[in-house]
């Protein structure tokens, strides 16, 4: 299996990559992989919600509240059943609202984020303690943290075994480890093939199935304990935007594309008319364990 694609979501290169499936193991992984250097320049500036003024970034704000409440309950229970002190750290914190959820539920919080500026709107927009760095590098004590997330951050790593050591290190005894990808092994992939989004080329560098991921954790030192393939934020959103990237919110503010406040609403407008539309789809396809995205829990073995 091959795709020969470029950025088809946010145009920041119009390089062309090749998705190729490894011959043994039929991981997908992103082929030449960018250097360092070259990753900064395809995540272009606020690469990440920013609240601004206006009715459709009103309304946009309100409904990620309402569905990162899915994620915010999955980690909550986690951390009930580890039943460990310490803080939460989320990793790719981006702009906080998650952390800010976990705070407002009393849990001790911290993010870490790749960006400054992401880092920056944690404190100021979210009011949590964050941190630009990278996990495998990031100065926090052993044995630290009563869970680790990573929401869609090892398919952006060049090394995610060194991720997973160093969440291994960092969590308590009994700490849970929550990571989060898209899955390769979806019917949307199967049935889209180069236009599924999971695939975001270039800043995909692999591009998991959940085989593929849980091999990854196990190898890490943990014991996966609950899976799930549906999430409200992401599932519905990343076939509508699969369908219709010229509609992605994101996508439009992160292009810098000028629109007029009328017709900005209408596009969100649609946009949300056609994620409603998805949602149905996605809960079948994550009944049958072939979801667009699979996240895992795990603890220390």
């Amino acid at each position: 299996m091959r795709y020969a694609m470029s950025d088809r979501l946010y145009r920041t290169t119009d390089r062309v990559f090749q998705v190729v499936a490894c011959a043994g193991c039929g991981l997908l992984r992103l082929e030449p992989c960018p250097s360092p250097a070259e990753l900064r320049e395809y995540y272009p500036p606020r690469y990440w919600f920013a609240p601004e003024a206006g009715a459709a970034v009103r309304l946009e704000e309100l409904w990620r509240r309402q569905v990162v409440r899915d994620h915010v309950r999955f980690v909550r229970r986690a951390l009930r059943e580890a039943g460990e002190d310490g803080p939460l750290l989320d990793v790719g914190c981006g702009g906080g609202l998650f952390l800010r959820m976990m705070k407002e539920a009393g849990h001790g919080v911290l993010g870490l984020d790749a960006g400054f500026e992401a880092a920056r709107l944690a404190w100021s927009r979210n009011g949590v303690p964050a941190v630009c760095g990278v996990l495998d590098r990031l100065p926090l004590e052993a044995s630290r943290c009563a869970a680790v997330t990573m929401f869609h951050v090892l398919e952006h790593v060049p090394d995610p075994r060194a991720y997973l050591e160093a969440a291994h290190e960092l969590l308590r005894p009994a700490g849970r480890l929550i990571v989060q990808t898209p899955d390769a092994a979806c019917w949307e992939r199967a049935l889209l093939g180069r236009r599924w989004s999971g695939l975001d080329v270039p800043r995909h560098l692999f591009s998991f199935r959940g085989r593929d991921l849980e091999r990854l954790v196990a190898a890490g030192g943990f014991q996966v304990l609950r899976r799930k393939h549906f999430s409200l934020r992401d599932n519905p959103a990343g076939l509508a935007t699969s369908l219709a990237p010229a509609l992605d919110p994101m996508a439009r503010r992160v292009r810098g594309l000028h629109e007029s406040g009328a017709a900005r609403l209408s596009r969100d407008l649609l946009y949300f008319a056609l994620v409603l539309a998805a949602l149905p789809v996605t809960l079948v396809e994550a009944a049958f364990g072939a979801g667009s995205t699979i996240m895992l829990e795990a603890r220390k073995r």
